[in-house]
């Protein structure tokens, strides 16, 4: 490059940052409240809801800030779809899973069992029309939604007593939200649903026999091994269960072009984040656990099996009966389908060979 090209170019860069410190000028100071599903002492969870915040507000210099609130702050954990909806608060960070009372098509913006990995969700959400599907859904829920982190494959929790084949399963008290609870009441256990400050102490007292929550990092946290010795994986139910961010679509429609833009940016960071945080964590944390007594079990084959049989019958049921499941079903399955023939031939073959073969 020539050195008067440079220095035009440097000259073209001033005046741009100029015109959008000008711009920036302009735009309205906005405050917005955003009520988390989680509590602090997760802070991976509930960091992620952090970064977006102190994003905005470095992007915005001060103009956009975003107070953050933990479960329970403002609204119960379950209830931040809600408080969007009606407007309590302008935004959320929450599971889309937790709402599948209201149609079973939540589960899709967040995970299905024997679905996606956390690759294949983000791929199915930005690349494969799986974002513009949920929020074509989200629209009757008066919000907008964005990828807001995920966790990776999780475990398959802790259980007070070993599970030895799926008869143990019958009459299991169990917290697991979600479509993996519905599966495992047609197994014979009995699902839960609470929020993550709330399951420490049902297990401690016995009106749970097993929860499920993330992985190790998250779990020795809250505290589980304590109480329930036994850790099972892997967590069939969560193969990459995506977190999000709500909007309320009132609110996002006001909102300039320009900070429209910075919550995208900034959702977006948080997303790939929390994955690469849990993949850094997850593996210190497991061994701490593992030096403090736990004990490590795959779920007995039978288990898998007949959950995933389950699964898919599921999933044809309520395809049958509500249209809005059937449309995003079929283009999901038709995404996992080609997905899966890509990851078992790349992606299986060298994990296998990289850690069974000595």
């Amino acid at each position: 490059m020539k050195r008067r090209d440079l220095i035009k170019g440097a000259g073209t860069g001033m005046l741009s940052g100029w015109a959008v410190s000008a711009r920036a000028a302009e735009l309205p100071a906005i405050r917005w409240r955003l009520a988390s599903s989680y509590p602090k002492s997760l802070d991976t969870i509930y960091g992620a809801a952090e970064l977006l915040a102190e994003r905005m507000n470095r992007i915005t210099e001060g103009k956009f800030q975003i107070r953050v609130f933990a479960g329970g702050e403002i609204v119960p954990g379950l209830q931040v779809l809600d408080a969007i909806e009606q407007g309590t608060v302008e935004c959320g960070h929450t599971a889309s899973y937790y709402y599948v009372g209201k149609n079973m098509a939540f589960a899709f913006d967040t995970c299905l069992p024997f679905g996606f990995n956390a690759r294949e969700q983000n791929a199915w959400m930005y690349f494969g029309g799986g974002l513009q599907l949920m929020r074509e859904f989200f629209k009757s829920y008066n919000l907008i939604s964005f990828p807001g982190g995920n966790t990776g494959v999780q475990m398959g929790g802790w259980f007070r007593k070993e599970i030895k084949s799926l008869a143990d399963l019958k009459g299991l008290k169990m917290r697991i939200p979600g479509i993996g609870g519905q599966i495992l009441a047609r197994l014979g256990a009995v699902p839960q649903t609470l929020a993550g400050g709330d399951i420490y102490p049902a297990l401690e007292r016995g009106a749970l026999d097993a929860t499920e929550w993330v992985g190790p990092y998250d779990d020795e946290k809250l505290g589980f091994h304590k109480v329930a010795k036994n850790y099972y994986y892997p967590g069939w139910w969560e193969g990459g269960p995506q977190l999000s961010f709500y909007v309320n679509l009132k609110k996002w429609q006001e909102l300039p072009d320009p900070y429209k833009a910075a919550f995208e940016t900034a959702a977006a960071e948080a997303n790939v984040t929390m994955l690469a945080e849990y993949d850094a964590k997850n593996p210190p944390a497991l061994m701490r656990l593992v030096k403090q007594g736990v004990k490590l079990h795959p779920f007995p084959q039978d288990v898998m099996v007949a959950a995933r049989q389950e699964a898919f019958k599921m999933y044809d049921e309520e395809a049958a009966r509500n249209p809005t499941f059937k449309r995003i079903y079929g283009e999901w399955k038709k995404f996992r389908d080609a997905s899966m023939q890509w990851m078992k031939l790349a992606e299986a073959s060298y994990a296998n060979f990289l850690y069974y073969t000595k």
